[in-house]
This record gives structure tokens, C-alpha cells and sequence, in this order.
């Protein structure tokens, strides 16, 4: 609000007010000083969850929908090692991987997303590379890549996942690197494959 009309709580963000002179106001929650992130979290209720602890709530999930542990990484104290090996379908239930990738996914007060897409740790800014992802979203990705082989079939399920993976937030600077990661996650899928 210190920047004028146009930058008030209640105010839409456009274009013009993230860019140009004002181009690095919004950034992610690493990049904020430490009394910016305190002051966040006072008054905002702002917490950020380690990539590491994401990871362990996701397997949750997926231990819960496959009916077994360890398919897309083995957790370790901080971190995981991934499993490269494809994800099995069907599962005991008959579940292929069109259900999982079509299963939704709902990301409560999802800040920068770290639980659906974990481009990079939220804690320490460290990028983690592709094949190495844990967020819902990533996962799903990680499954269309495996069982497509052509342009149009990657696309196709992976407009699929999307449709069927949502996150909830706030506050629009969260929200817009919410979509942003978001966006540069299908990129970084599709140009992996």
C-alpha cells in the first residue's frame, strides 16, 4: 500500500503494477528478507513447509490411492531418493494410469505450491530437477510421461492432470507464483520429454 493507488490489499494485480520499475516486487517467500517473512507469517498466518515434508505428505496420498509405499521415491531423514523405475498399472484394484492422473488433487492455502508442482525447495530456493519432483501435479506429469509416446498423447493427459490437480489461495502474489510455477512446470515437463 506504501506504493500508492493500485497496490492497496483489496486490489487486483496487473500487469503493470508487477513490472517495469516495480518488476521484482513480487518474489518467493526465500527471496524475502527474514522481517518480511516474519511479518508474513504474523500477520498473514504464512508458513512454508520444507520440500522434504512435502514429500512425506504426498507419499501419504499416494501410499492411501496405490495400496502400497515407496513407488515414486524412498523417503530419507530430510529428503527422498527417487524410484526410477515406471510407476506399475493396473494396481491391485484395477486402477490404471488414466484414474490416477484424472484423480483430483486439492491444495488448501497453497501458497507457491510446493505440495503440487516443488519446482524448487520454498525453504532453501534450491531448484530440484524434474526427475526428481514430488509435488501431486509433478507426479501426475511423471506418469503421463511414462505411459505416452507421442506430442498429442503427452498433451492430451497432461491437460487431463491439470484439469483434475487445483490449488486454493489468498493472496495473489502467492497465488500468481502459484501459477507461474505452474505454468513453467508444464514446460519443464514437456521439454524433459
Amino acid at each position: 500500500e506504501s506504493l500508492g493507488p493500485g497496490y492497496g490489499e483489496n486490489e487486483q494485480i496487473s500487469i503493470a503494477s508487477i513490472t517495469g520499475d516495480h518488476g521484482s516486487l513480487i518474489q518467493p517467500r526465500v527471496k524475502k528478507t527474514k522481517e518480511e517473512q516474519q511479518a508474513r507469517a504474523r500477520d498473514k498466518g504464512e508458513v512454508f513447509t520444507p520440500a522434504w515434508i512435502c514429500n512425506k505428505q504426498n507419499n501419504l496420498v499416494d501410499n492411501e490411492w496405490f495400496g502400497t509405499t515407496g513407488l515414486f521415491n524412498e523417503e530419507t531423514d530430510t529428503g527422498w531418493t527417487t524410484n526410477p523405475a515406471p510407476i506399475p498399472f493396473p494396481t491391485k484394484d484395477g486402477k490404471t494410469w488414466q484414474d490416477y492422473v484424472n484423480d483430483t488433487r486439492l491444495e488448501m492455502t497453497c501458497g507457491e505450491a510446493p505440495y503440487l508442482v516443488s519446482r524448487y525447495d520454498t525453504i532453501t530456493g534450491v531448484i530440484i530437477p524434474v526427475k526428481e519432483r514430488i509435488g501431486l501435479l509433478g507426479r501426475k506429469l511423471r506418469v503421463v510421461d511414462e505411459n505416452t509416446s507421442t506430442p498429442e498423447e503427452w498433451y492430451a493427459a497432461a491437460k487431463l492432470a491439470y484439469q483434475a490437480t487445483y490449488g486454493y489461495e489468498w493472496q495473489g502474489d502467492n497465488l500468481l507464483l502459484a501459477r507461474e510455477n505452474a505454468l513453467f512446470t508444464f514446460v519443464d515437463y514437456y521439454s524433459d520429454k
